[in-house]
């Protein structure tokens, strides 16, 4: 009974320990808030600053992503085309084609007859009559194919080119591929730009979170002093000053986040508008919810990583007199 007994006020114990804890927590997440508000130009201007450095980062991304898109609608301009033989019949032409489609490298198959062909010359080129006074068709038969992945390997590419020639219909096989070449490049580089310009721009917002949280240490001294002459840890000192760099974080974060999506949505309607120019489809894409949740999280841990750092440092170095 006694064990019984002496287990429950142990648990007990534990309960009140923990509930504790979790009230320091709130206590100080909550007071470093309100400390912010108390000094509302300086906490604006550096959260501002914060701010424009995380939607230039999320501006390039999403940027990336808008070009990434749009190169997966011209993914078709990447098409190859199949030229068969003189006599290969259109029965033929179209059971190669369904033997094509099972390719698992094959996104698209199209079968084009000679005729088919002939009367879609005719519509484009502004030579109909011309054309109607030849005595036979002297366009052949031609299967397009559209792969799959087409922007992302030149050697999947090239072998499935290899793979088509061995067809004893076909002719030859027609790919641009330098201009496949140029585009991956192009894609290549503007990811790194992207990802070097994150970079740079993280590290702002860790410098300048960290040199905000320098400042108010040091006009925090004496709260600090007292703090260690009470006997107070490093880590119980530090607690305040983190949340408030995860606060400068995570407003600075949605702050960036809606300046970017302001932008776009002054930008959605001339794309719009010079996508139907194009005869084409494009809607902008935003910022997916994840991205968003995963955009406040870095941006906080970021902060917090400077303020972290800055602390770390600046503690050993303050003494009490």
């Amino acid at each position: 009974m006694m064990k019984r007994n002496h287990r429950k006020q142990a648990g007990s114990r534990l309960a009140e320990l923990f509930q504790a804890y979790l009230l320091n927590h709130a206590h100080g997440l909550f007071s470093s808030l309100g400390r912010l508000t108390r000094t509302p130009f300086t906490s604006a201007m550096t959260i501002l600053v914060l701010a424009i450095a995380i939607s230039l980062a999320s501006s390039f991304y999403i940027v990336v992503a808008n070009i990434q898109q749009l190169t997966g609608n011209l993914e078709s301009s990447n098409q190859m085309s199949l030229f068969l033989h003189d006599n290969i019949t259109d029965a033929a032409g179209q059971k190669l084609a369904e033997q094509i489609q099972q390719n698992g490298s094959v996104m698209e198959v199209k079968f084009i007859s000679k005729k088919q062909a002939l009367e879609e010359f005719k519509a484009n080129s502004g030579f109909s009559d011309a054309l109607n006074a030849l005595e036979r068709n002297p366009l052949p038969s031609v299967i397009q194919v559209v792969p799959k992945n087409a922007l992302e390997s030149n050697e999947d590419i090239e072998k499935l080119m290899s793979d088509f020639k061995q067809f004893p219909q076909v002719d030859f096989v027609q790919v641009d591929m330098q201009w496949v070449a140029r585009l991956q490049t192009i894609m290549l580089i503007a990811s790194r730009g992207v990802m070097l310009v994150s970079l740079l721009l993280g590290f702002a917002v860790t410098f300048i979170t960290g040199n905000t949280i320098r400042l108010e240490l040091q006009n925090r001294q004496d709260e600090v002093f007292i703090s260690k002459l009470v006997g107070a840890t490093h880590a119980f000192i530090q607690r305040p000053f983190l949340y408030t760099g995860f606060w400068l974080g995570f407003i600075s974060g949605f702050l960036g986040w809606l300046i970017m999506t302001i932008m776009l949505l002054i930008l959605e309607t001339p794309v719009e508008k010079l996508s139907t120019l194009y005869n084409s489809s494009f809607d902008l894409l935003f910022l997916s919810f994840s991205e968003f949740i995963l955009l406040l999280m870095i941006s906080s841990v970021l902060a917090v990583l400077g303020s972290w750092a800055v602390l770390h440092y600046q503690l050993r170095q303050l003494k009490p007199q």
